[in-house]
């Protein structure tokens, strides 16, 4: 018989709330029978969007935690640690930590979630900073990529920790023996890229991971590697260049198709196709980013994430759990990082350079 798990979902987090985390939540224990589901947040409007028969029919499986306060969009880190311990984002992360629930999901901002989970969760052995992760489409299925805007400083010992929390999350999920691990630079040859990038590069060169060299932006998606390693800032840079090229494209495409009669009815006859890549590209396959490197499973859905997108998110905790991430990476990064040095050459100030 499966171990029954608790996920506890921040209700009041993202730019829609319980409209759209009730409904995904619902989606998600239709299909799933081994999972309960803590709603956090205000419980007048999340019971409003429970108010069904759908619902009725899952209720015993949903709990409410209500909470008088919410952590805004744009509201910053510190402010939300400090002042807003009844928040939902706090609460849900609290339940983590005490055991009621096995993980957290939160649509909600990014750098006041990074900075309470870091704070009530605290980090794993080894680990000096927590890192955003998350799979994108490629030729070869999909790839796993981190830091996604977690940490905009890193040094080379920091990718090195990156490196190998991935590394571990994706052995575990995708069921690869030795995931193949790429550092993204501005070019394949030994003598390109900045200092913190070469040091990166020797680090992992030496070190008991599948390192397979550099990879350039393109190669996220055409290259044959597991898993890309970057900092922070390059990783949000490239994650949302890469959300808008494939809007264009759709917005393109779709434009294009429906200038005549002619380009329509070539639509209707290219239709399957135009379906199967929209299927490919749709980023709520896809939503669902976890934070790395916490003694706890806290995954980040997008802020503007529909239904099917955040059921997605609450997919991958699930995932998760059943993997026992923080176990795995807490036993098996320490012997990557053997003959890495200290990381902590950089001020630690990550709750407050934590992005969106």
């Amino acid at each position: 018989m499966n171990r029954r798990h608790t996920i506890a979902l921040d209700a009041m987090g993202g730019d829609h709330g319980p409209q759209v985390v009730v409904p995904a939540a619902l989606r998600f224990l239709a299909h799933r029978t081994a999972v309960d589901l803590i709603l956090v947040g205000d419980q007048a409007r999340i019971e409003t969007q429970l108010a069904g028969k759908a619902a009725a029919k899952l209720r015993d499986r949903i709990r409410v935690r209500h909470t008088t306060e919410t952590v805004e969009m744009d509201e910053s880190p510190a402010k939300a640690l400090r002042g807003k311990k009844d928040s939902s984002m706090r609460v849900a992360i609290d339940l983590v930590k005490s055991g009621e629930a096995h993980a957290c999901v939160s649509a909600g901002n990014t750098g006041a979630l990074m900075a309470t989970a870091r704070f009530v969760l605290k980090m794993l052995p080894n680990v000096d900073r927590p890192a955003i992760i998350t799979a994108v489409p490629s030729l070869h299925g999909h790839t796993h990529m981190l830091d996604l805007g977690a940490n905009v400083d890193c040094t080379a010992a920091h990718l090195m920790q990156f490196a190998a929390m991935g590394s571990e999350l994706v052995k575990a999920v995708d069921g690869v023996a030795r995931p193949k691990v790429a550092l993204l630079n501005i070019g394949q040859e030994e003598m390109k890229g900045n200092e913190q990038v070469k040091k990166a590069h020797e680090l992992l060169s030496r070190s008991a991971l599948n390192y397979v060299g550099y990879v350039e932006g393109d190669g996220i998606y055409l290259e044959d590697v597991d898993l890309v390693v970057t900092d922070g800032f390059v990783g949000n840079v490239a994650l949302k260049s890469s959300e808008g090229v494939a809007k264009f494209v759709r917005h393109t495409l779709s434009a294009q198709f429906k200038r005549n009669l002619f380009t329509r009815l070539a639509g209707l006859a290219a239709m399957p196709i135009l379906n199967a890549f929209r299927r490919t590209m749709d980023p709520r396959r896809y939503n669902g980013a976890s934070l790395l490197g916490l003694r706890g499973i806290v995954v980040k859905s997008h802020g503007g994430a529909d239904e099917i997108a955040f059921e997605n998110a609450i997919g991958i905790a699930e995932k998760e759990i059943h993997c026992d991430i923080p176990r795995r990476i807490a036993e098996q990064v320490g012997r990557h990082l053997g003959e890495a040095p200290p990381a902590r050459d950089v001020d630690d100030q990550d709750q407050r350079r934590a992005t969106a």
